[in-house]
């Protein structure tokens, strides 16, 4: 079981009708996190029209949702920048879109694209990856069964992530979680049960999208 959030934090800027607006997408552990990004942001720009913002976080352990019209028409700005996340399938997310005003009123519906538009640029300029919960196991075997091995854990969709030579060779593996037990057993079979076998630790990881 994984979740899509952000790669690093994303910045963009659109002019709309002489009204100029930033957006920052960010990703934020927790709710905490997201909002010290807004605190942060508001500061930054403390002489802006406006500083909508809007955050998810569900890590499957947390869950927070909230956005912020900061003066915009209700319903015309923080809520379509938390549509941008929700729409994007994303969690553990904050955006911060800065509005400078131009002069010119841009009408409800010019809100909403503006203020979309903006969000959505900075999640692109972000980039997304996809968060998996890992399990590692460690893997004893003698020297003749290091190719099988090796080549079964490949296979298999695991990962090697370290590796010590002595009298035997242990490897460290990595593979996501709900598959290890499943490769376990594999590697006994293949190894006619002359491996050695032991779990370890669980970490999140992250794959480019």
């Amino acid at each position: 079981m994984g979740y899509r959030t952000l790669k690093g934090i994303g910045t963009a800027e659109l002019v709309v009708r002489k009204s100029v607006f930033i957006g920052y997408a960010s990703p934020a552990d927790t709710e905490e996190d997201a909002r010290a990004f807004i605190a942060k942001i508001k500061a930054h720009h403390s002489d802006a029209t406006h500083n909508v913002s809007a955050y998810l976080i569900n890590d499957g352990k947390n869950f927070a949702v909230r956005y912020d019209d900061d003066g915009e028409p209700k319903g015309s700005a923080g809520k379509p920048v938390l549509k941008v996340i929700q729409n994007k399938g994303l969690s553990n997310v904050v955006i911060v879109v800065t509005r400078y005003f131009g002069g010119i009123k841009l009408g409800y519906g010019g809100l909403v694209k503006a203020y979309s538009d903006a969000a959505s640029l900075a999640v692109e300029n972000a980039g997304i990856v996809e968060v998996y919960e890992m399990e590692h196991f460690e893997v004893t075997l003698p020297y003749s069964f290091f190719h099988t091995v090796r080549e079964t854990i490949e296979k298999a969709g695991g990962r090697v992530v370290g590796e010590e030579y002595d009298e035997v060779v242990t490897f460290t593996v990595e593979t996501r979680k709900g598959e290890a037990e499943r490769l376990m057993e594999l590697l006994r079979e293949r190894t006619m049960g002359r491996a050695r076998l032991r779990r370890l630790f669980m970490a999140p990881f992250e794959g480019n999208l």
